[in-house]
């Protein structure tokens, strides 16, 4: 038999014993919830009317509400650093002004706040195989040092910047290393290449708005793929063979070639002196003749003895043995 049924005596109500009265009333239960309140906040009951009620003093409601304030203006309290920005969030939509180094207050629950470094230097590793201009495969490994130029953009205009970061890197890669030969990648063009990569990269996360600055790009290596390497090498001693080869030969033509025109230049100095010496001594006979002729032509027979003696004389002086022949003699 039910508690509340006719007869149920033998049963308590839980509600208080009632009897057949009913549900127990709304008004008896709120008071001995205020009661049992007031004995934990020490409050003092007040008995009115036969029923018991109780009431918390003015006093304890104040300092109670003026814990719950402190404790909400220290928790919006916060420090940022020298190195940081702040961004505030207000009901989850980013103010434009940034919180820059030192103490703010912002209220909780209403404004949440953000930091971001923007001082760090930070890393991306990025390697890939790419295929060059005159369709060689290179494997080319790079770094990029980057750091957050605008806090706010870095935290809302992408979902996740350094993905983006990745991707573009592999873009502008592909688009230089693409551009380029293979000689130029992996030799005296890397510098070039790896500043042309950051130009490019720079540009695609400017348009993105990511918030990023590259500060430097490194190519830490950039060579073909280990499956081909060693024919690959091999086509480089090839290369640096020939190349020595025209070394040599230019250093040989260098030296021979001079060389050979100052022989040729002193061949001809002496053909010019020979020339002009011939000439001159044909010169100086034909006046001597000259001179002879006039004299021959004044005394004939004095002039030929003249030059019969010297004749003589010239022969003889170059002679060591001299034979003379006398009439009558045995010699």
């Amino acid at each position: 038999m039910a508690w509340n049924e006719p007869g149920g005596g033998d049963n308590k109500d839980p509600w208080g014993n009632r009897g057949d009265q009913g549900p127990p009333d709304l008004d008896e239960a709120i008071r001995k919830l205020q009661s049992q309140l007031s004995g934990i906040f020490g409050g003092k009951n007040n008995q009115s009317g036969g029923s018991g009620g109780a009431s918390l003093s003015g006093g304890a409601i104040g300092l109670i509400l003026f814990g719950v304030l402190a404790v909400y203006a220290f928790s919006g309290i916060y420090q940022v650093d020298q190195q940081e920005r702040g961004v505030v969030f207000r009901f989850g939509e980013a103010m434009d002004a940034l919180q820059g180094p030192g103490l703010h207050w912002n209220p909780t629950f209403i404004d949440d706040v953000e930091l971001v470094n923007v001082t760090q230097v930070r890393s991306h590793s990025h390697q890939s195989l790419m295929l060059t201009e005159d369709e060689h495969i290179v494997d080319v490994s790079l770094t990029v040092q980057w750091v957050v130029d605008n806090a706010r953009d870095y935290l809302v205009n992408v979902r996740n910047p350094e993905v983006s970061l990745d991707h573009a890197t592999e873009s502008a890669l592909r688009h230089v290393v693409g551009s380029s030969s293979m000689d130029e990648v992996i030799t005296d063009g890397r510098e070039a290449i790896a500043a042309e990569v950051q130009t490019r990269l720079q540009q695609y996360l400017s348009n993105y708005g990511t918030g990023i600055f590259v500060r430097k790009v490194n190519i830490d290596r950039s060579a073909p793929p280990a499956q081909v390497a060693d024919a690959f090498n091999d086509v480089q001693k090839a290369k640096e063979d020939r190349q020595r080869f025209i070394n040599q030969a230019t250093a040989y033509q260098q030296q021979v070639v001079p060389e050979a025109r100052g022989r040729a230049q002193r061949q001809i100095e002496e053909a010019n002196a020979y020339r002009d010496q011939v000439i001159a001594k044909a010169t100086g006979e034909a006046n001597r003749f000259e001179k002879l002729l006039t004299e021959y032509q004044r005394a004939e027979k004095v002039t030929r003895d003249r030059l019969y003696i010297d004749a003589l004389e010239s022969v003889l002086s170059k002679s060591s043995k001299v034979m003379v022949d006398v009439d009558g003699g045995n010699t």
